[in-house]
């Protein structure tokens, strides 16, 4: 690659990021508003707990990667600082990029890619960072249901949301265990590959009316879920492998629903954290479907039914902050990455 197409490459994806950035900025500014509007009531002392927590939380989603990748033969040892800034870039590129999380599947596989990792091998621990934080998440939510209903507070006109909550989360747990069931056998995978290759010639020739075909072809297709394949048959073996992974997930997700808690605290509302729990849970299906806007709506709308009168501003005030800190925290380490393209792939400890 010529040192003018790398320049070319590495201006191109800062002109486009900073669009993107623009972008998301623009579609919350009702909630940057709204923010602004509610800071008068709110504790600004307990809202700065939210920097450490965080951090914290950024560093416990890098370690779901890296401590998977450290208990492989031959894993390299990442330091701290780097574990940290590539949670960061991460994190600011599934923000900054409103892709359903592809943007960040991508971006993490180019990244791995300099510590060792395959492509397969990198979309195994997206995987697992993702199967582990939604079963976390989904048992939070069973748990702070249980709890509402313990205590008798689901207000009547909550209760059909309650048993939706139920439902989604128990769909979602037993889709993981459908997918995993489908990597877990090569036969089942070699299947699957056949799937995905066939829907998407069927895909590219509807819509092209037969003019073109898909340049995806089988073997690759296989080769990549082969290697997913690889890591789910080792860790498989190896449960060990799975034991601090899924322990820094569980904390993660905890420390997802606790940004939202800090604001309510800050608030005056401690009492609502069930309520947030469910109202994530639901706001996250909304997340999948449609990338901007509607996660916050959504979870806004389930823990305003819930009976939580101040949901609008603690949403509001949670996503402008969290925006904040993506972009300030994130930015520089991303941008510092994607220009070192094209130099050396490897990684520094």
């Amino acid at each position: 690659m010529s040192k003018t197409k790398k320049l070319s490459i590495r201006n191109i994806l800062t002109f486009v990021t900073l669009i993107l950035v623009g972008i998301v900025v623009w579609e919350n500014s009702g909630a940057i508003g709204e923010a602004i509007k509610h800071l008068g009531d709110t504790n600004l002392l307990v809202l700065l707990l939210l920097i450490p927590e965080q951090l914290f939380m950024y560093y416990s989603c890098g370690q779901i990667f890296f401590s998977f990748m450290s208990s492989k033969a031959n894993a390299k040892k990442v330091s701290p600082l780097n574990l940290m800034r590539v949670s960061l870039e991460l994190n600011f590129v599934n923000h900054a990029v409103p892709a359903g999380g592809f943007g960040g599947l991508a971006y993490v596989t180019w990244r791995l890619k300099k510590f060792g990792a395959t492509p397969g091998q990198s979309s195994f621990m997206y995987a697992l960072r993702y199967a582990i934080t939604v079963c976390a998440n989904q048992v939070q939510t069973l748990i702070a249901i249980a709890v509402l209903f313990l205590f008798g507070t689901i207000p009547a006109s909550g209760v059909w949301v309650v048993w939706t909550a139920v439902a989604i989360s128990t769909g979602v747990i037993l889709g993981i265990g459908v997918l995993i069931l489908i990597a877990s056998k090569a036969k089942r995978v070699h299947w699957f590959s056949k799937i995905v290759t066939n829907f998407c010639e069927w895909g590219i020739k509807t819509i092209t009316f037969g003019k073109k075909r898909s340049k995806l072809k089988y073997d690759d297709v296989d080769k990549y879920l082969m290697d997913i394949h690889g890591d789910l048959v080792t860790a498989g073996k190896n449960k060990k492998m799975l034991v601090k992974p899924i322990v820094w997930g569980i904390i993660y997700s905890f420390l997802e629903v606790g940004t939202y808690w800090i604001v309510a605290i800050s608030r005056g509302n401690p009492w609502v954290m069930p309520q947030i729990m469910i109202g994530e849970a639901i706001g996250s299906v909304f997340g999948t479907i449609f990338p901007i806007g509607p996660y916050e709506a959504g979870m806004a709308g389930v823990m305003t039914i819930l009976g939580v009168t101040d949901a609008i501003a603690i949403v509001c005030i949670t996503r402008v902050v969290v925006l904040g800190t993506t972009i300030i925290s994130g930015y520089g380490f991303y941008q510092n990455a994607i220009s070192k393209i094209g130099k050396n792939q490897t990684e520094p400890k």
